[in-house]
């Protein structure tokens, strides 16, 4: 996959339960993204919010993961812990920083959409990352299945997605409305897919990433 125009790239991913176990985000897209010739570093903090990537923040007990280049996912259990963004940059210096937060920012389970809390939370950490000039992209939420233990239903995730979508620059959005119809993709609990809907995602948006890489050639 060398004619990939991800070829060369440096890809830090940070997000939070998509990107915490083996075969979710941080094994298919991940494993994508190598195979197009990125060189790429992911972590996922399950529970984490935008925010928590501005300082040092203890992750939910629901696990955590860490992944470099072709080596396997570790699990960080008992220490899940953020690392600064900026830290992560400067330590990392990547092309792009690519960014899967939104379910655990929706507030599913209340009456209606944190609006005031989420932007602050978004703004803030796409300031920081602007900051350092570097470029990055913002994985909105999938459609998952309706009900289960989160609340999670499509007219929420649509709200969470319109909201991300007009908040995120100069992150570029990417949309995973659109790689799918509501209830297509079969989860595990209405939010976390099984591992067949991780591999799809995971590759719409390695696909979605040439796009943007071709937009800003």
């Amino acid at each position: 996959m060398a004619s990939s125009l991800l070829a060369g790239l440096s890809i830090l991913i940070i997000g939070d339960s998509h990107m915490a176990t083996p075969y979710y985000l941080i094994g298919g897209l991940h494993d994508d993204l190598n195979r197009k010739g990125a060189n790429v570093h992911s972590i996922g903090i399950c529970g984490a919010n935008a925010g928590d990537w501005l300082k040092a923040t203890p992750g939910g007990a629901c696990g955590a993961a860490e992944r470099r280049g072709n080596e396997p996912a570790v699990s960080l259990r008992g220490k899940a812990t953020t690392t600064p963004i900026k830290e992560l940059i400067a330590k990392d210096k990547p092309d792009l920083v690519l960014i899967v937060i939104g379910d655990t920012m929706a507030g599913y389970d209340k009456p209606s959409f944190p609006k005031a809390w989420a932007w602050q939370q978004t703004s803030s950490l796409t300031k920081a990352i602007a900051d350092t000039g570097t470029k990055c992209a913002w994985v909105g939420p999938n459609w998952g299945t309706e009900g289960g233990k989160y609340g999670k239903t499509y007219a929420k995730v649509k709200q969470m997605s319109a909201f991300l979508s007009a908040n995120v620059a100069p992150c570029t959005y990417i949309d995973s409305l659109t790689f799918s119809k509501p209830g297509q993709w079969a989860t595990t609990d209405g939010q976390h897919l099984t591992e067949q809907g991780y591999k799809l995602w995971g590759t719409a948006i390695s696909t979605a990433l040439e796009e943007v890489r071709k937009g800003s050639k």
